[in-house]
Order: structure tokens, then sequence, then C-alpha cells
């Protein structure tokens, strides 16, 4: 009998919940923490609005918008996907792959999903007042509702892509042992993703700009949906939202054959 994958899923959940519960003031301690580091970098940008009207075209409130999409998907990507893969290794390590490798379950399924860090979907909540608080004051912005169905399709679609590239990354543990500095690696490359892809011009920044728009798909991870809603629809790149599917599509394909071929070369740490 094949288990049910959501049911797994919410065991999953309530039981870091409960685990988080168990420890409350080191929960909230997380989640205040969490939430004022977006905080402080709402300030400063806040105080970047005051010398300037804009950001690569993007206006305060429409850059707000983008900061909103940034603190969505990465409050999803911190509440269930970075505790996981941050232990993957030291499931490597110790062998307690062996026992995700026994279970009648797929081994990237419950790697990827064992843990919920609860507290990191503060900025999740934060970031639905943000987009609240900006969105009715972009000048001679309105919103259709296909702009309302996409925002959160995107979100989602952008969540997967830094999946993606975080469990190709913590797979590299299995041929490598520990892989600390490839870990971090992944956080040097999603700071691209931060930023309007507008930026990335002259004979530095657009190779940056191709490259990972194209070969490493991260820029189209929180542009795409900002843009969406931010920008009069008419001025939204279509072809970039089109292209944001299909890289979502290939980097989940990617990402899960690497994992695969990772499972391969792994050996029994009783072996």
């Amino acid at each position: 009998m094949h288990p049910s994958y959501l049911g797994v899923f919410l065991t999953f959940a309530r039981n870091s919940l409960i685990r988080d519960m168990t420890f409350r003031t080191n929960f909230i301690i997380e989640a205040i923490s969490s939430v004022s580091w977006m905080i402080m970098n709402l300030g400063f940008y806040t105080l970047v609005y005051q010398f300037t009207p804009s950001i690569a075209d993007w206006g305060k409130y429409e850059f707000f918008v983008f900061i909103a999409t940034t603190m969505f998907i990465n409050s999803l990507v911190q509440a269930f996907f970075m505790p996981n893969m941050q232990e993957l290794s030291e499931l490597v390590r110790t062998g307690g792959l062996d026992f995700a490798l026994l279970k009648p379950i797929d081994t990237q399924f419950l790697v990827s999903l064992h843990r919920v860090n609860w507290s990191s979907l503060g900025n999740f909540f934060v970031a639905l007042l943000l987009l609240a608080y900006s969105l009715p004051r972009i000048e001679g912005l309105q919103l259709s509702p296909w702009q309302y169905l996409l925002y959160p399709l995107y979100v989602f679609l952008g969540v997967w892509i830094l999946y993606s590239v975080m469990i190709g990354l913590a797979a590299t543990s299995i041929w490598l042992g520990r892989n600390q500095s490839l870990y971090d690696f992944w956080f040097y490359i999603t700071n691209f993703s931060r930023y309007p892809m507008e930026i990335y011009d002259g004979p530095w920044g657009t190779p940056l700009q191709k490259f990972f728009t194209f070969v490493i798909p991260i820029l189209v991870v929180i542009n795409v949906p900002a843009q969406l809603m931010a920008k009069p629809l008419i001025d939204a790149d279509w072809w970039l939202a089109g292209f944001a599917i299909l890289a979502t599509v290939f980097s989940l394909i990617a990402s899960r054959w690497v994992f695969k071929l990772a499972l391969r070369s792994y050996r029994s740490a009783s072996s």
C-alpha cells in the first residue's frame, strides 16, 4: 500500500510544531529575529528612497512589492526546505540516510520535508501586510483578476526553483561527505535574486543577468511575480513569465536527476 504523501507531510508538520512549542522561548526568539532582520532590510530601502525616486525604474512602493515577494518566497523556503537541506550532510555522515532509504516512501520527499521550521513563517505574514500597504500606493496601477491569480502561482514556482538549487547542492554531500562551502554557495548565488534584474547591465552586469536567468534561473524567482503584480500589465515581460514555467520544470527535473545520481553513489555507513 502506497503511503499518502499529504498525510505524511501533515504528520511531519504537526510533529515539528509540537517540537517547536516544547521550546516556546526559542521559537519566539527565532520568529522575532527573522522578522526583525526583514524589517531592518525594509528600513534600509526606505532610507535609500529618500535620496532617489526609483531604483532601476522601480518606484518606492513598486520596490516594496518586490521586497514583499522576496519575503513570501524566502519564508516558505526557510520554513519547509532549509532545515532539511542543512541536515542532509549530517544524515550522510552519521548513517541516518540508511534509515531514510529503508522507508516505504520516496527518499527525496522524506529528506526534503521531514522537518518544518514554523518560526520562519512569521515573515510570510509581514509580507502580506507590506503587500497590502504598498499596492494601493502605486500610482496608476490597476490590477486585473489575472494578476491576482498569477501572482501566487509564480511565488509558488519561485519556491520550487530555489528548492531545486538547494537540493542539488545538498545532494553533493553524498559525494563529499561534508559540503558546507557548497551550501554557503547557495546563499551567494541567491543574493542575485534579491534585486531587480534591470540593475544587471553593462559589460559585467549583462553576462550575469543572462547566466542567472537562463543557466541558473534565480533571477526569475522574484522578478517575475513582483513585476506581474507591481507593474502595469502591459509592461509585464510575458516571455519571461512563460520562461519561468519552463525554468521551474527543468530545474525540478535536473535536481531530481542529480539527487538520484548521488544516491547511486551512496555507501551505507555500516558498509
